[in-house]
């Protein structure tokens, strides 16, 4: 799942990201309310979650517009604010659930996992992926009615090719869409990743294109 987390307080942020990356999710960190509207305009994810006191813009304010430009993505806002009536304005304004701070990253995560599950039940979006079906909402690789075991990094790579359409992605772009911006992990992991999923997929007449010095792209279609 790729989160963006809007939270002004850096070490804060950066404790939450970590635990969320060892858990597998992607995760974009921005500290400014204005710089996250620019960011949240322009990239695509699977979750917000979103501090209410920002520098620039509230996250309140950037919660309305989201809802107003039919920004689907759930939010789940984060405040030091525990008044009854900050929980309504929030939940009114769109949001999906509400954490007070302080709390325990055991119950973020839950209540990630929780919001996936929503996603998950929604209507099938099923990607042709050569003679495999790929179930966006639930990020799960089909074989027929078989669920096919990989892991999740793995898909998230796989999203990020068909995502493109044929076209090229860079190490780095890749990089940020399996990790978040501001990661420090090396592009060389990517590397490893698509070598173990070009194995994965060749087998069902799919080919993932080395570019060297560029990138990668996917021909999804059978040989």
């Amino acid at each position: 799942m790729r989160i963006a987390l809007v939270e002004d307080n850096v070490s804060l942020a950066k404790g939450i990201a970590y635990q969320l990356r060892d858990a597998g999710h992607s995760v974009d960190i921005l500290h400014d309310g204005e710089d996250a509207e620019f960011f949240l305009k322009q990239e695509d994810g699977d979750l917000i979650i979103l501090d209410i006191n920002l520098p620039g813009k509230s996250g309140l304010e950037l919660l309305a517009e989201l809802r107003e430009r039919d920004d689907p993505r759930p939010v789940i806002l984060l405040t030091a604010r525990s008044d009854t009536q900050d929980r309504v304005l929030g939940l009114d304004a769109g949001a999906d659930d509400y954490l007070v701070k302080p709390f325990e990253m055991e119950e973020l995560a839950a209540r990630i996992r929780a919001l996936g599950r929503r996603k998950a039940t929604a209507p099938r979006q099923l990607e042709d992926v050569g003679a495999l079906k790929f179930d966006i909402g639930s990020m799960q690789l089909l074989d027929g009615d078989e669920v096919l075991e990989v892991p999740r990094r793995e898909l998230a790579l796989l999203a990020a090719l068909l995502n493109a359409n044929g076209r090229t992605v860079s190490k780095a772009s890749l990089l940020d869409q399996l990790y978040g911006a501001g990661s420090e992990t090396d592009e060389k992991v990517i590397e490893v990743y698509v070598s173990r999923l070009r194995k994965r997929l060749s087998p069902h007449g799919v080919n993932i294109h080395v570019h060297r010095g560029i990138g990668y792209s996917l021909n999804r279609a059978t040989s």
